[in-house]
């Protein structure tokens, strides 16, 4: 394990995030790794939401899992929230060089600003998880996960929209872009069970590449079938697995 100082950005805090956080807090904590956590997510906690998410208190996500966090690990690390999304103004200062940036949100348009900032800098790593919802006849048992990384101005990997238009060109927007009323109703139903297999894929991808695993850029993953199966492409080979979105 390396013993350098690690910056850590965690986006979104709702059913993937929520878990993510706390597995990742105790895991630095436990390595007694020097790290800074930064918690990012505009939205707040609602008791309608602990079907599938677990916090203290109703109240601005950010700030309330930086609390409860800060109380179990903050003696070995520190913890800092932002209680905002992931703006055109905000995300340069929010994800910088160096940086290991877990991204768990739900909406597509997101995932394009950050890929893009993160294609603009010379050294990052970006682990993105999400799951297809329960919405439009599907049952929410799939997923997947991508890994993108950066190293001395380098590509190691494609960026997260190079193999799925869906990122490149989205169909929805930022939460910042809409309206109060669009908010209240937007985010489709989640399987708890999904979400937890999603963060725990991502945090596998973590420690992998912090122990020197086999590289793979993607995992599609299905909790109907209790599978995940990890794909290795070469940077260039934008159909090395066939097709841009299979199923496990």
């Amino acid at each position: 394990m390396a013993t350098d100082s690690l910056r850590v950005d965690v986006i979104g805090l709702g059913g993937i995030g929520g878990h993510l956080a706390p597995n990742l807090c105790r895991f630095l904590h436990a390595t007694r790794r020097r790290a800074h956590v930064v918690l990012i997510d505009g939205d707040d906690y609602e008791e309608r939401n602990r079907s599938r998410m677990q916090f203290a208190a109703p109240g601005p996500k950010a700030c309330v899992v930086a609390e409860e966090l800060a109380a179990r690990f903050g003696d070995g690390l520190t913890i800092e929230p932002v209680p905002e999304y992931v703006t055109d103004t905000n995300v340069a200062h929010l994800i910088r060089e160096g940086d290991v940036v877990f991204l768990a949100v739900d909406n597509h348009a997101t995932r394009r600003l950050v890929d893009a900032r993160c294609a603009a800098l010379a050294s990052v790593t970006l682990v993105s998880g999400g799951n297809d919802g329960v919405e439009d006849g599907r049952d929410g048992t799939y997923g997947n996960v991508q890994v993108v990384r950066r190293a001395g101005g380098v590509a190691l990997t494609h960026a997260l929209a190079e193999l799925h238009p869906e990122i490149r060109t989205p169909a929805d927007r930022r939460p910042d872009e809409r309206g109060c009323e669009e908010l209240a109703v937007a985010g489709a139903e989640q399987l708890l069970f999904t979400n937890l297999f999603v963060s725990a894929v991502m945090l596998n991808a973590f420690w992998g590449i912090e122990h020197g695993a086999d590289p793979y850029e993607e995992v599609y993953l299905d909790i109907r079938k209790n599978v995940a199966r990890p794909v290795a492409r070469k940077i260039g080979d934008r159909t090395a697995d066939g097709r841009a979105n299979p199923s496990p």
